[in-house]
């Protein structure tokens, strides 16, 4: 609804714009800058999907000469000014076509396509129409793009004199431990680095779980227009909630990954709470609570398994509770307490040498707790997080029967969790491939055979954690019957999914 109340400014903008790159002109190192960035990704592309791959093959045959179809625009072509120009002066008001979409025209279309029924209308807007929008439009500071920081120069492979299978601990202070493995595979100049923040007062609490996670939707909405120009440079970021606290990942080409990543931390040391962000992330947040009351059964059956068997997880109730009372400044006062007890756990592999792994993660450790007033503070060992299930006595068969959240939905789901061992990497193997062979046939005979459901599969369910490793048979079945415990299917997925793990 808000595109739609400014629908006529945000297309008066865009004519703004386009008006101000054919009065700056055409600047030949926008296009050179925009060249190398498009040969750099189709040089170091990872492996994609075979079907994206014939898709967009077959994109291209319809654009390019039968010697250009596997590179498309990805390769330089010749800077063509006059081409551009003429490009430009076919963005007029005279040619645009606008597609607007919102439940406000509910009961004022005249038109109805064939296929599904949609409704729609069609309007002339003419030119002088948008001129009056362009006029009214927001007088916001338009400008051209700076030279993109983040392009990457240096490409060459870094020498590793040791050849590492498996990931090894390279350095481990009282405030982190990094896990290095260099790229003996790939030979791309690309980096990964995981940063695992360990924050023991990140989830004691229904308050502070959605506190926490507040504050990492902040994070990411503060560094969405810096990492823009990283991310069209082929970097990417992300910051995810995790049960022990928050975690950082960036990758891509190893050249300019250091200007992305002390950005990041800069971010996080000087967080401050913005009302009219918070407000606007607050709202998005309370909303996706609610909606999980009209999420698909089998989702709501794994989330109370989740609450069944994990130390440390709130229910949903709760967390919008607390979440609805909480207010911009009881943010601020939270976020330095939750990071006044941290760890971190480093993971870099890549096209990186050891002594540069190390540097990144002291610069780290600099930037988050040698800074003056810094809030981070290191963790005494008896606080090192371990994520604890409930064991499951042997032999013993639960079941936890509860009605649905919405009550509108005649759909039902079973879970079959069955727990199998702690951590042991041999077992785990075993398991893994048990899963990869077994999910085929357990769809083939439950979905196929018996028909029990519309969604039905097998899945490996892992507890993130040093100390345990359990293994979650989780078969999802979508009915449209109230079934109790004693159902004939519920016995019959029972028995379908009933194995040794030996």
């Amino acid at each position: 609804m808000l595109v739609m109340d400014h629908m006529e400014d945000i297309i008066g903008l865009v004519f703004k714009y386009i008006h101000l790159l054919k009065e700056d002109g055409i600047h030949e190192w926008i296009f050179d800058e925009l060249a190398s960035i498009n040969e750099t990704e189709f040089h170091y592309q990872d492996k994609v999907h075979p079907i994206s791959y014939v898709t967009s093959t077959v994109s291209s045959m319809r654009l390019f000469p039968p010697e250009e179809w596997l590179v498309g625009e990805s390769l330089p072509s010749k800077y063509a000014p006059n081409r551009i120009n003429m490009i430009l002066d076919e963005l007029s008001p005279e040619r645009v076509r606008i597609l607007c979409e919102s439940k406000k025209f509910e009961g004022s279309t005249n038109c109805a396509e064939p296929w599904y029924n949609t409704s729609y209308s069609i309007e002339n807007v003419t030119p002088y129409m948008i001129k009056q929008w362009i006029q009214k439009a927001p007088t916001e500071k338009l400008y051209l793009p700076k030279p993109n920081i983040f392009v990457p120069k240096d490409l060459s492979l870094k020498e590793v004199p040791d050849k590492v299978t498996f990931p090894t601990i390279l350095r481990k202070t009282p405030l982190s431990r990094l896990w290095y493995k260099p790229d003996m595979l790939f030979f791309t100049p690309k980096v990964y680095i995981i940063i695992d923040f360990h924050c023991p007062l990140s989830s004691h609490s229904p308050e502070a779980a959605v506190s926490t996670s507040l504050f990492v939707d902040l994070l990411v909405d503060y560094l969405n227009a810096y990492a823009y120009d990283a991310q069209i440079a082929g970097l990417f970021y992300s910051i995810y909630l995790t049960s022990t606290g928050f975690q950082v990942c960036v990758g891509g080409y190893n050249d300019k990954m250091r200007v992305l990543l002390h950005a990041i931390m800069k971010q996080i040391v000087n967080f401050v709470v913005k009302p009219n962000r918070f407000s606007a992330l607050k709202e998005t947040s309370v909303k996706d609570y609610q909606n999980f009351n009209f999420s698909q059964p089998y989702s709501q059956a794994s989330y109370y398994l989740s609450l069944i068997l994990e130390e440390k997880k709130w229910p949903l109730v709760e967390k919008l509770q607390a979440l609805s009372k909480l207010e911009s400044d009881s943010l601020a006062k939270f976020v330095p307490h939750l990071l006044s007890k941290t760890y971190l756990e480093c993971y870099i592999q890549g096209n990186i040498e050891p002594g540069e792994a190390e540097s990144i993660v002291q610069e780290i450790e600099d930037t988050i707790f040698n800074t003056p007033n810094s809030v981070f503070k290191p963790m005494s060992p008896s606080q090192y997080l371990v994520k604890r299930v409930i064991m499951l006595e042997k032999e013993i068969k639960c079941c936890y029967q509860i009605e649905g959240l919405n009550q509108k939905n005649e759909n039902s789901s079973v879970v079959q969790y069955i727990q199998v061992h702690q951590d042991d990497a041999l077992s785990n193997i075993k398991l893994e491939l048990f899963s990869l062979i077994s999910s085929q046939p357990a769809f083939n005979q439950l979905r196929t055979v018996e028909q029990l459901g519309y969604i039905t599969y097998l899945s490996l369910r892992y507890v993130l954690s040093r100390e345990t490793h359990t293994f979650c048979l989780h078969c999802s079945f979508i009915i449209l019957t109230y079934f109790d415990p004693s159902d004939p299917i519920v016995e019959s997925g029972h028995s379908r999914l009933s194995f040794n793990p030996q």
